[in-house]
């Protein structure tokens, strides 16, 4: 099983869009950690509290406010910075939140997308792109097996939708001016990845499971939950980071045979049901952790869905390494610690360090 490369990625200028977001602080912590030169582009943070602030991020890496649907100032940014990675994460990550206001759901995920690879068009010193899209990016027709990366795109609302057309517009710009046969003269690989369900530490987005279900235990409330038998491919957010990161030192070092899209999804086995994870979390946190079912109609969202995540076992070396009962003791422990104001950056370097040198699956 393939680890991330720390010599690698030394001294490696590194630009990501959307670093203020739960995943982004998340990737960016972990560069910083093995020494690369990170620069980060997003709005300011999504929430308050949030995982930026609290591991005081902004001490660490240079961070850029901006919005990824202006072009000029991305690619001021981009070309100022020079790096020789870009990790596009900025989005509209909601689908709930993507019903409300879908036509800034579309600019953002797709025009930005559009933009960042415009910017990187220009700037002579990118060597990799990866564009972090979805699982729903798919059609998804409800069966029982992953899907594969192969398998049609769709989305039925707005969210989805979107991801699915920003994976369509990297694959017209790597056929249009990033093709493998003109490789020696553009000098970039474009890769998507695609994950799944991420939870973790420091994310308090609403509409979300595990931050809705911590911040009901936080105020001792009863969890409510809205879709206790959707299905969905469960990790902790270091599992997708992980192939992120591998993928892109692939990209650097190898070129286009890497450039396609990728799935980083848990093991069939982690592929859990909304009251299964509730339930687990709630045995984990001890006293007062309750829940119930909301019997009102909800908006449409997915019932089942799983990816099938060989070609990235195969190809890349990649595997995950905590299952989901594990992925939520991680969570609990952040969580706990927090409450108890302990030093939150500390922390999360620690569980970085323990997922990197664990070998087998637990």
């Amino acid at each position: 099983m393939s680890a991330v490369n720390k010599s690698f990625w030394q001294e490696k200028r590194v630009f990501i869009t959307g670093h203020t977001g739960f995943k982004g602080a998340w990737l960016c912590l972990w560069l910083h950690s093995l020494g690369a030169k990170v620069t980060g582009y997003a709005l300011q943070p999504p929430t308050s509290p949030n995982l930026f602030d609290i591991c005081r991020l902004d001490k660490l890496i240079e961070s850029i406010q901006g919005d990824v649907r202006n072009e000029a100032d991305l690619q001021h940014a981009l070309h100022k910075t020079k790096p020789d990675l870009v990790i596009h994460m900025a989005a509209q990550p909601l689908v709930r939140e993507s019903y409300a206001n879908p036509s800034v759901t579309y600019a953002t995920n797709v025009m930005g997308t559009v933009n960042l690879l415009e910017a990187v068009r220009s700037c002579s010193s990118v060597r990799a792109v990866v564009n972090v899209t979805t699982d729903k990016c798919y059609e998804n027709r409800e069966w029982v097996w992953g899907y594969r990366e192969n398998e049609p795109l769709g989305g039925y609302d707005p969210y989805s939708s979107s991801k699915a057309c920003s994976e369509l517009v990297t694959a017209s710009y790597r056929s249009s001016f990033f093709s493998p046969k003109d490789y020696e003269k553009h000098g970039v690989a474009i890769a998507t990845a695609r994950a799944g369900n991420v939870i973790g530490g420091g994310d308090w987005a609403k509409d979300r499971l595990i931050p809705d279900c911590i911040n009901s235990l936080l105020k001792n409330q009863t969890i409510v939950i809205r879709n206790p038998q959707a299905i969905r491919p469960w990790q902790h957010v270091l599992e997708p980071l992980s192939g992120y990161l591998l993928l892109a030192q692939k990209l650097y070092q190898e070129g286009t045979s890497f450039g396609e899209s990728w799935n980083f999804g848990p093991r069939d086995s982690d592929a859990k049901s909304v009251e299964w994870m509730v339930k687990t979390l709630c045995e984990q946190w001890g006293s007062h952790a309750f829940h119930e079912i909301n019997t009102c109609q909800q908006l449409h969202e997915a019932n089942y869905l799983k990816l099938d995540c060989s070609k990235a076992n195969i190809k890349l070396g990649w595997l995950p390494k905590w299952d989901a009962k594990t992925a939520l003791s991680k969570v609990v422990e952040w969580y706990k610690l927090y409450q108890q104001e302990q030093d939150m950056r500390n922390l999360c370097l620690h569980q970085i360090q323990s997922y990197d040198n664990r070998e087998d699956f637990s």
